[in-house]
């Protein structure tokens, strides 16, 4: 390219390359190609390899994640069962505590309405309805003797019999059957 100069024409003629070396050359370039390839299939293997690896821990974490809100659910589960639990039990305590308030709250009161009731003259009205409602009444000083058995009787009999001198068949008859026969038929 010096100043002046001109190119007119440029001719390229093809080397005449000795067929030794163009044998080697194209082995060299098959094995080139050969050796890229074989890279590229390692290149594609690697990436696949990662995807799955990637894959199963992206499985893995999933499965985790699912397992992790399960027993999640069960333990908010658990605590809603304890917590209605504790709920129950507060309020049956509530229950039985207002049950023991109101029966004492009620002994406490009959009590003191005992106390202003029993009077020692409310007793003797008492004693006076009861009396009056009483079906049999006895008198007299041998009252103790109509609640004694018959064996009792007889055995008073004997020895009141032999006290004054008299006979077992001249002693009155005062068994308690008799004595009640007396008092029904006058009374």
């Amino acid at each position: 390219m010096a100043p002046g100069l001109t190119i007119q024409a440029v001719r390229v003629t093809k080397p005449k390359i000795p067929e030794a070396i163009r044998r080697n050359f194209e082995l060299m370039e098959a094995e080139k190609t050969k050796l890229l390839i074989a890279a590229q299939k390692q290149k594609v293997v690697e990436k696949e390899a990662e995807t799955d690896r990637k894959k199963a821990l992206i499985e893995a974490e999933k499965a985790a994640q699912v397992a992790r809100i399960h027993y999640q659910q069960k333990i908010m589960e658990k605590e809603t069962e304890k917590r209605i639990s504790e709920i129950e039990d507060a309020a049956f305590l509530a229950r039985e505590k207002a049950k023991a308030d109101a029966e004492y709250y009620a002994a406490r009161k009959q009590a003191d309405s005992n106390k202003l009731k029993l009077t020692p003259e409310y007793l003797e009205l008492m004693k006076y309805q009861a009396i009056a409602t009483n079906s049999k009444l006895y008198f007299g000083d041998n009252i103790p003797n109509v609640f004694l058995d018959s064996c009792a009787f007889q055995q008073a009999e004997l020895r009141t019999a032999q006290e004054t001198g008299l006979s077992s068949q001249e002693v009155p008859d005062t068994s308690a059957e008799s004595h009640l026969k007396t008092k029904e038929s006058t009374g």
